[in-house]
């Protein structure tokens, strides 16, 4: 059974001007990263607009980046939908086509209760013999609790959790309750700010879009956490944190795709469109991103 460790990549989606995905750019970004060395692939992300997405869409991404990574690293799209029927659906195609896990986000939109949502998951689960890995986001979905967490873990494909809450007293709280709990499963944060925190608290990696835009440096977070290094290690993730902070200046997840223009993808316009005015404040960031993505680098050394 898959465990992810490391950095994993969420990636982006790029869009050509009538809204198709760009499937050969995809092949690129892939290939790109495997080249860098991050440790796995998540397609049809968050920041990939997943919900923007049509079935078909989803599986032609999916579909797209196995073929692409050649079984050089895991693939583990999301498959996270409004219902579990859905999500199994897209559980089941990605499980024929070769990929190595599933990111399951809990159903957006309706408020739905802890038990429905442990249904929710169990469903899936039990729905397709493919290891899941849950997905705390509560930016856009209901929040997972550590004892819902807890009581998953012992299922037997649930083997991993991203945390995106960006709160290291939740992270913490996940990973007692596992273990009071019994079960087994990896920690990835969702944040970039908190990764190297993370790691010291026992995370088995990260699987953020900063990976996307500066691989190198997300790498070499875990590498010189890895060596203890600590002083690199806190200057390469302090040095991320204005190239964050200037992603989440547009509305998400244009700002991330801003940086991966930046970096000489072409990723097209966001399938729900800008403003006027933010288009024009993306001109005007677009070379700031590159000269944030310059410093970056740079602590490496």
């Amino acid at each position: 059974m898959m465990r992810p460790r490391g950095v994993y990549v969420a990636m982006m989606t790029p869009f050509s001007q009538d809204g198709a995905p760009k499937l050969e750019v995809v092949r690129e970004m892939v290939e790109f990263l495997v080249e860098k060395g991050v440790d796995g692939l998540f397609p049809v992300s968050s920041v990939g607009e997943s919900v923007h997405l049509t079935m078909e869409e989803r599986v032609l991404l999916m579909k797209t980046v196995v073929e692409a990574a050649k079984g050089r690293v895991p693939v583990v799209p999301g498959v996270g939908t409004t219902n579990p029927y859905h999500s199994t659906v897209l559980a089941v195609e990605a499980s024929k086509m070769g990929c190595d896990g599933v990111v399951v986000a809990p159903p957006y939109f309706y408020k739905i209760s802890e038990g429905m949502l442990e249904t929710y998951f169990q469903s899936i689960h039990d729905g397709v013999g493919i290891p899941m890995i849950l997905y705390n986001i509560p930016l856009f979905t209901q929040p997972l609790s550590p004892e819902l967490v807890g009581r998953l873990s012992l299922r037997p494909r649930i083997v991993g959790l991203k945390e995106s809450s960006g709160s290291m007293v939740e992270f913490v709280n996940f990973m007692d309750e596992v273990k009071r709990k019994g079960g087994e499963m990896s920690f990835l944060t969702g944040r970039e700010e908190t990764f190297l925190a993370a790691l010291a608290m026992g995370a088995d990696g990260c699987m953020v879009a900063t990976a996307a835009v500066v691989p190198e440096v997300m790498i070499g977070i875990k590498e010189a956490y890895e060596r203890a290094e600590m002083e690199k290690a806190r200057r390469l993730q302090l040095a991320v944190i204005p190239l964050i902070r200037a992603c989440f200046s547009l509305p998400f997840p244009a700002g991330f795709k801003l940086a991966m223009e930046a970096r000489g993808f072409p990723m097209g316009p966001p399938r729900q469109p800008l403003s006027e005015r933010e288009s024009k404040e993306a001109d005007r960031l677009k070379e700031r991103m590159k000269e944030l993505i310059r410093e970056a680098m740079a602590a490496l050394g």
